[in-house]
């Protein structure tokens, strides 16, 4: 009996042993998820080995990636940093800023010497970014302007007047200048272009004046049946694909519309892709094509493209009856009669009517970078990369988008950024935009940062998240609400990777901030790098526009979350998300090839009165939200 005793008590023992093992071990499982969620939410730190040596070589092979890698120096070693260099560091660090700066200024000189106009005017941008005087060596207008003459005195009219658009923008030109530009446009037969620089002319106070012969040229009209011999269908045969054991042909449909007397088109990205694209498995050949379906096809041949703005520069060897200026544009207004010309379905020389709808539009997948022109003009499919004209005869825009299903919503890429993208587009091959890595999300307070990407420009200079942007080179973002994103896109746009910039925020303490920082290249899916290299939870925020934060009770064995934010108009709060909704996510899927990914998120939604429900998110990589 005793015997017995002993053993019940061991049982009982052992049991309540177990039960307490089981609940520490319930409880460390749970802190460490906990734990695991607060870092999960933690932006990924890449303290870089930095070492003077280093920064040293850069001085002399790239002084602009020396002071943005001095900068980061300063960040991590500098005076308040957690290991501060000393006294004779700092001179050191001095001397070697004041060589990069002064090799930036030999590198402008040499450039200008060499008439390398393109890189003296990006090396003149770099160094007033950082307040030095250039003046010695001709400001950036000078420099421009002065490519802009040699490129008119070697014929090529469309980089000239694309130059002297953007010498009179920075100052405006003088009386001879804009008079040897106007006689060109005349000689060349470009109204439009000719009316651009005898504007300029006549707002030159006390100019003598311009001859009769020039003036009746520029005030005179170009009509419909003119600009539609200047608009040609674009035709890229991609030989057959098979469906279901038969052999379909593979054929794109698009317009173009010529910008230059020797045979310079202008299309869409998309109509083309196939040429450029390497993923692109399978035969490709382009054509274009000047008169109806019995006409000839006529070879042509990709220059450059723009991936982010749906762009791209054909040429053929033909002479146009027609051009177009691409510097004589127009901003429409709303309700604005325009007309849009190209080849729907490949009926040749279409023009149809429409007004502007709307300005401003940024709908999600279209574009990358900025916003673009709605209208309701009639445009099918072979419309794309056809020109719209304001009825004076202006580039209004590019046709790059219809939604099929709903009639009269149509899409346009405004004729100031296809001015603004062309000298990328005209130097060759794929157009590199700038890039500093940051996802933006307007407030009430402007821009702010909502996502830093690793390996970034920004991440490099460890730009706090949840800062608001103040200005880009002492520039501040300005427009109506909804698009202080686009402006500050545009403000980076013309810059060439490799640039320095000031970019000043206001930090979540509200202090005020400057960083000097290099551009660097574009990706063409700004998102995926970011989506490999970090966690599913903050890829949340940039993608989806869910902010989230660890529950104060989180899960068992998988870290949970609440929602700590909803950026308005993101994914997440089209899907009814709103503040302190717990969620847990259960998968996060990236499709780099197709360009999306896919979030599998449980959620408890109190805006569906706490339903618990299951969802698949899909997001785009190149989201648009990005500078």
């Amino acid at each position: 009996m005793h015997n017995v005793k002993n053993i019940s008590q061991k049982k009982s023992f052992h049991i309540i042993f177990f039960l307490f093992s089981f609940l520490f071990i319930i409880l460390i499982i749970s802190c460490n998820t906990q734990s695991a969620a607060e870092s999960r939410l933690a932006p990924p730190r890449s303290v870089k080995d930095l070492r003077i040596d280093d920064i040293g070589r850069y001085v002399g092979e790239d002084p602009a990636m020396a002071i943005h890698l001095l900068e980061v120096y300063e960040i991590i070693y500098g005076p308040g940093s957690v290991f501060p260099d000393g006294p004779e560091v700092r001179i050191m660090l001095q001397h070697l800023r004041e060589e990069a700066e002064a090799n930036l200024m030999s590198a402008r000189i040499r450039a200008v010497e060499e008439e390398r106009w393109a890189e003296a005017a990006s090396l003149a941008r770099s160094l007033s970014s950082l307040g030095i005087n250039v003046e010695s060596a001709g400001e950036e207008p000078d420099i421009v302007l002065n490519h802009a003459r040699v490129l008119l005195s070697q014929g090529d009219n469309v980089s000239a007047f694309l130059a002297a658009a953007q010498a009179h923008e920075l100052r405006p030109l003088g009386y001879h200048d804009a008079l040897l530009f106007l006689e060109r446009a005349v000689e060349i037969n470009q109204r439009r272009s000719a009316v651009f620089f005898l504007d300029a002319i006549e707002a030159i106070s006390g100019n003598p004046g311009v001859p009769e012969r020039l003036s009746t040229y520029a005030r005179g009209r170009d009509t419909a049946s003119d600009m539609i011999k200047g608009v040609a269908t674009v035709l890229v045969d991609r030989g057959l694909r098979v469906e279901r054991g038969r052999g379909i042909p593979d054929r794109v449909l698009g317009s173009a519309f010529f910008i230059d007397a020797s045979g310079l088109l202008i299309t869409n990205y998309h109509v083309i892709s196939s040429e450029v694209d390497p993923s692109f498995r399978g035969n490709s050949r382009l054509y274009i094509r000047m008169g109806d379906n019995t006409s000839h096809r006529i070879p042509a041949r990709v220059i450059g493209w723009d991936k982010t703005l749906d762009l791209a520069l054909i040429k053929t060897e033909i002479t146009p009856e027609y051009v177009f200026s691409i510097i004589d544009w127009a901003v429409p207004e709303v309700s604005e009669t325009i007309y849009a010309i190209g080849s729907p379905v490949g009926l040749e020389r279409t023009v149809t009517q429409g007004i502007v709808s709307a300005l401003g539009r940024r709908p999600r997948g279209l574009l990358q970078i900025g916003d673009v022109i709605q209208i309701d003009a009639a445009v099918n499919v072979g419309n794309s990369g056809g020109p719209v004209v304001d009825m004076d005869g202006r580039l209004v825009g590019v046709v790059f988008a219809g939604i099929q299903l709903y009639e009269g919503l149509n899409f346009a890429i405004p004729a100031a950024r296809l001015a603004a993208a062309l000298p990328a587009m005209m130097a060759g091959g794929r157009a590199e935009r700038p890039w500093l890595g940051l996802s933006l999300a307007e407030s009430s307070e402007g821009v702010e940062i909502i996502y830093v990407a690793p390996s970034t420009p920004a991440a490099d200079q460890q730009i706090p998240e949840g800062s608001i942007i103040r200005s880009i080179n002492g520039e501040t973002a300005r427009g109506l609400q909804g698009m202080l994103i686009p402006a500050l896109q545009d403000m980076l746009f013309p810059l060439s990777p490799g640039e320095l910039i000031i970019l000043e925020i206001a930090d979540p303490q509200e202090n005020i901030v400057e960083y000097t920082i290099r551009l660097a290249g574009r990706p063409e899916l700004p998102m995926a790098e970011a989506a490999r290299r970090d966690t599913r939870e903050r890829m949340a925020v940039p993608l989806y526009g869910l902010v989230l934060s660890p529950r104060a009770s989180g899960g068992l064995f998988s870290p949970t979350y609440q929602v700590r934010r909803v950026i308005r108009g993101s994914i997440a709060d089209e899907a009814g998300f709103s503040e302190n909704d717990p969620v847990s996510i259960r998968n996060f899927r990236v499709y780099e090839r197709d360009g999306y990914t896919l979030l599998e998120i449980n959620a408890t939604m109190r805006r569906m009165g706490f339903i618990q429900t299951s969802m698949s998110l899909p997001a785009l990589l190149d989201t648009p939200d990005t500078l």
